[in-house]
């Protein structure tokens, strides 16, 4: 198994690694994968996009890395197409992640749970889906109605908690410890598998606790702040939010 420090810690933003696997490209269209001892890229999942950076060589070369995926427990490299991968061996590369686009994704998705924290405490709607890029995202709820005003209030709540800078941390918990947390799961289903012996689980400490599987920052006022760019309707009870972050 690959060791992958980002679900530990978010902020390293390069390891030393050496190539346990290499698997040709599928097609001219897509880059041969690689697979590293340890690596930084967080996979993808949970609406999150995958990392993207590159693979440095210690004589220089350079591979960049265009996605990251997850197959089992080992997280495989994506290389840009029409590359030579690097080879299998004992030598010792340096991965490194595009940090201004991982940050970017960290400030977002620990906005999003802001956002889901403050629905669920004010107005108890689950989540029916999300989705994120670096710098914005959406976020669905089982509201019946909604309004400019009623969206409103909400911005300015997730605003409000943003700033009173809340500590956001990391915990792995066995399965039925982590069950025994009301509310930890707070989508309509549970995309959990079954199988999953550990869950780890991201707080946003006198907020949110949720299973998450994704990359945060450490202090909600890393966030900055967000602002609404819409709302929709996608269903009776289905009903979508929309938010970026706002730049100093």
């Amino acid at each position: 198994m690959s060791e992958n420090v980002c679900y530990v810690d978010a902020y390293v933003r390069s390891v030393a690694a050496t190539v346990r696997a290499v698997e040709p490209a599928a097609d001219e269209a897509k880059g041969a994968l690689v697979l590293l001892d340890r690596t930084v890229f967080y996979p993808g999942g949970g609406g999150q996009p995958a990392d993207r950076g590159e693979i440095r060589a210690p004589d220089g070369r350079t591979w960049r890395v265009v996605a990251a995926r997850k197959a089992g427990e080992e997280v495989w490299h994506e290389l840009e197409p029409g590359v030579e991968p690097p080879a299998v061996g004992p030598t010792v590369f340096t991965a490194d992640v595009d940090w201004d686009r991982r940050l970017r994704l960290m400030r977002t998705h620990t906005a999003l749970h802001a956002l889901c924290g403050v629905v669920w405490r004010d107005y108890g709607a689950l989540v029916t889906g999300g989705n994120m890029e670096p710098g914005g995202g959406r976020m669905d709820f089982e509201f019946e109605r909604m309004s400019g005003e009623f969206v409103g209030s909400i911005e300015a709540a997730v605003n409000e908690e943003l700033a009173r800078g809340r500590d956001v941390r990391v915990a792995f918990l066995p399965r039925d410890e982590a069950f025994a947390i009301p509310d930890l799961i707070r989508t309509k289903v549970n995309l959990l598998p079954p199988g999953i012996a550990t869950i780890r689980t991201i707080e946003i400490v006198g907020l949110d606790l949720q299973a998450d599987g994704g990359t945060h920052v450490a202090n909600t006022r890393d966030v900055g702040g967000i602002r609404v760019t819409g709302y929709e309707s996608k269903g009776r009870i289905n009903k979508r939010i929309r938010i970026e972050l706002v730049d100093e």
